[in-house]
């Protein structure tokens, strides 16, 4: 009797030990062999040896759940609890998550930290007001122009297919208003679009560009940032509050850290993306004198008329454009203190 006694004992902590784990499954397009997916396979082990195994965070990779839309189902429908997120995919339940990618927002990436450090906080509190926690933003750098012919300003885009990301409604309203042509497509489908002449043009950082290999499909990379690239892991405020207090801090502490480290270490990484882009074969093109400015000047009114329109939060888009004036300020200030 004791030894009944003594093994429904120990039935009873293993199905008890068994049940206090929490699975957090998460998806990606990121393929296995990134940067981002091996760190996060190593935040995933830190957080179940730290949490005894209370935690376990479940990665699907290379875009085996499908796109960020899809994703968003899934985690509707509890099949999965968070993804790795552009964001446009969680533009309609935080559409202020889209105000650092406005075209032409931005000049150099000394700015966008200035404004980061201002900002960051206010944007991971409207995410989780939204109903999702997430640990800080990657930094995708600035997308660029790729292409099969030289483009060297507005005119050379005109007649052209030109990639925008499904459901962009920015970047398609930014296209319209320099009355070019866009193709909207899943990034899932870029590279057939590329291959069969469905799109001529697309934009997007140098990394991601060489992850996904398109690179192999393009020429020419011209010398004009577009917009700042950003990405984030957003899991469901329900889900994660299955987790007990202390394991939820010990998640935020892994990865708020790694998502910090990815957020220092990717302006270099893109960089030698860039330089790894024209060691492949594809072709430098500097712009004609003014064009940046050219586009850029149109792009202050539209970003200011999608703002009007409620596709983000004037308010914040005014707070944004005062650190940008701030800190072009202050770096004028210094180089006339010289």
């Amino acid at each position: 009797m004791n030894k009944l006694k003594l093994l429904i004992a120990i039935s009873t902590l293993i199905l008890s030990a068994s049940a206090a784990a929490v699975e957090l499954k998460i998806a990606t397009l990121a393929p296995e062999r990134t940067a981002w997916v091996q760190d996060m396979r190593k935040a995933a082990k830190e957080i179940k040896e730290r949490t005894d195994g209370r935690v376990v965070v479940k990665l699907y990779v290379g875009g085996s759940q499908g796109d960020g839309e899809q994703v968003l189902r899934a985690i509707r429908t509890k099949r999965l609890h968070g993804g790795a997120f552009t964001p446009t995919d969680l533009q309609d339940r935080y559409p202020d998550v889209n105000i650092y990618g406005l075209p032409f927002l931005f000049e150099s990436a000394s700015e966008v930290d200035y404004v980061r450090a201002n900002l960051d906080k206010k944007l991971l509190q409207g995410l989780e007001e939204a109903g999702f926690i997430s640990f800080g933003f990657t930094n995708g750098g600035f997308a660029f122009l790729m292409s099969n012919e030289p483009v060297h300003g507005l005119d050379d885009l005109r007649g052209k297919r030109v990639w925008v990301p499904e459901g962009d409604r920015i970047s398609y309203a930014a296209m319209d208003a320099l009355e070019l042509s866009p193709v909207t497509l899943p990034i899932t489908d870029v590279m057939t679009g590329l291959q069969t002449g469905l799109i001529d043009i697309v934009a997007f950082p140098p990394t991601g560009t060489l992850a996904l290999q398109w690179h192999t499909k393009v020429k020419y990379v011209t010398e004009m940032p577009i917009l700042f690239s950003m990405g984030l892991m957003a899991i469901d405020s329900k889900a994660f509050g299955r987790l007990s207090e202390g394991d939820q801090a010990i998640v935020h502490e892994v990865m708020s850290a790694i998502y910090a480290e990815f957020s220092r270490r990717e302006p270099e990484e893109n960089q030698n993306a860039k330089e790894a882009l024209i060691k492949s074969g594809v072709e430098s093109v500097t712009p004609a004198d003014g064009e940046v400015e050219r586009i850029r000047r149109i792009m202050e009114k539209t970003n200011r008329q999608l703002g009007e329109q409620g596709l983000f939060s004037m308010e914040l888009y005014d707070e944004l454009v005062g650190h940008i004036e701030d800190y072009r300020t202050q770096q004028a200030d210094s180089v006339g203190a010289e």
